[in-house]
């Protein structure tokens, strides 16, 4: 965009008391950045402050975090790039909202590794039980939102340029973060758990 901008700023000459701004879907999106940069942290916070209520330590929210981050943008960036779909306020919007469903399948994982833990396991068979046993419940969580957007994601019917972005970004983002996430989450869980931790499910 900036090229864009730099482009015609060289071969336009504005009569003197006009001025050239951009408007349309890039001011959108630039409105967009500016209410994420508040949006964003402040959900976030209220993730972890969420986390933290729910294990009592920050060991596991960061873990739960971490592996999100890691996994979730891998396939929605991927997919926008493949189907040269720029990236907008909609897309912008389905991170969002991708990162809500991805951190829930997180938590399932988690809770559940805890809850064989209190039960007498290690935590290398918790870790890969728990992965094994929850996997379907995480499955069934992440295809109910892309099985829903999958018609979105496909459209090509007029008015689908708004919609799009949206439904690839979670469609994409979920179904990487379903298999990344499969790998990821145990393995950085095994990284940062101890025998002697307060465990809560």
């Amino acid at each position: 965009m900036n090229a864009g901008q730099a482009a015609v700023a060289k071969s336009v000459k504005i009569p003197e008391g006009y001025r050239l701004d951009w408007g349309g879907e890039y001011a959108e999106l630039l409105e967009a950045k500016a209410q994420f940069f508040i949006i964003g942290p402040l959900a976030v916070l209220l993730i972890f402050l969420i986390l933290f209520a729910l294990y009592g330590n920050f060991k596991f929210p960061v873990t739960i975090a971490l592996g999100v981050v890691m996994t979730e943008p891998v396939g929605a960036l991927i997919a926008l790039w493949l189907t040269h779909t720029p990236f907008s306020v909609s897309s912008l919007l389905g991170l969002l909202a991708l990162l809500g469903v991805s951190v829930e399948t997180a938590v399932i994982l988690v809770t559940y590794v805890n809850k064989l833990r209190l039960e007498g396991r290690t935590i290398r068979e918790a870790t890969l039980d728990a992965s094994l046993l929850r996997l379907r419940p995480i499955m069934m969580t992440a295809l109910v939102a892309c099985l829903g957007l999958l018609p979105a994601a496909l459209s090509t019917g007029v008015g689908s340029d708004t919609q799009k972005p949206f439904a690839i970004v979670v469609v994409a983002g979920l179904i990487s973060r379903l298999f990344l996430g499969f790998f990821v989450n145990p393995v950085l869980y095994e990284v940062v758990a101890r025998e002697g931790d307060v465990l809560q499910v």
